[in-house]
């Protein structure tokens, strides 16, 4: 199978779905990655964060032990909308890899940019079988996250965990919480299905062939 993984920044693939896109690749599948922004930032003082060419050398690393293809797009980070721009890169993806399943973030985020590369990605997706959406965020919203599909992640965490860990300069500046937070997320979905570890989506379609 044919796998696209869609981001808005670099370490939102890895935090949502990282664990199952390892285990797609252990399975042979082919497995792609399409992140919408340069991801560097700046606080409220308008000072730098992150730096644009920082986020790219760590988001490639994090790619490549994922072993994963990436491409990358040029929106800036909190800029995303949802239009023809945003759409025709996704297509062109899904069109030239004849994807099969796709990974993307959940409709209900709070995140200006996640909100928007979801819809995007619901709309430019929307002859794709397959479609999962992912959390990448502890952050609260209006909607429920209907998380119901369960992927085991058990014998993938660790490779999860080194893909974030490549972003180096986000993981020293959190002090690795986001890896602590979706490791007990992992350690809960997998409680509720009787195995070590697991990553929950919600299901948007699911066409056996």
């Amino acid at each position: 199978m044919n796998i696209l993984a869609i981001g808005a920044h670099f370490d939102d693939i890895e935090l949502g779905c990282g664990g199952a896109l390892a285990k797609h690749v252990d399975s042979g599948d082919s497995v792609y990655a399409y992140v919408a922004t340069i991801s560097g930032f700046m606080n409220a003082e308008k000072q730098v964060v992150r730096e644009n060419e920082i986020a790219l050398t760590e988001g490639r690393k994090a790619m490549e032990v994922l072993g994963i293809e990436l491409t990358c797009g040029y929106f800036r980070t909190l800029e995303v909308e949802f239009n023809e721009s945003l759409n025709s890169q996704i297509v062109r993806i899904v069109e030239d890899k004849k994807i099969d399943q796709v990974y993307t973030h959940w409709i209900g985020d709070i995140h200006h940019d996640h909100q928007a590369v979801a819809r995007a990605s619901l709309h430019s997706c929307r002859h794709i079988p397959r479609m999962l959406m992912y959390r990448s965020n502890w952050y609260h919203s209006t909607v429920d996250f209907r998380g119901a599909f369960y992927v085991d992640i058990t014998d993938h965490l660790e490779k999860k965990k080194d893909s974030l860990r490549a972003h180096k300069s986000e993981m020293d500046r959190t002090r690795e919480s986001w890896i602590h937070f979706f490791t007990n997320e992992a350690e809960s979905a997998g409680q509720r299905i009787g195995v070590k570890y697991a990553e929950v989506f919600e299901l948007v379609k699911w066409l056996n062939k």
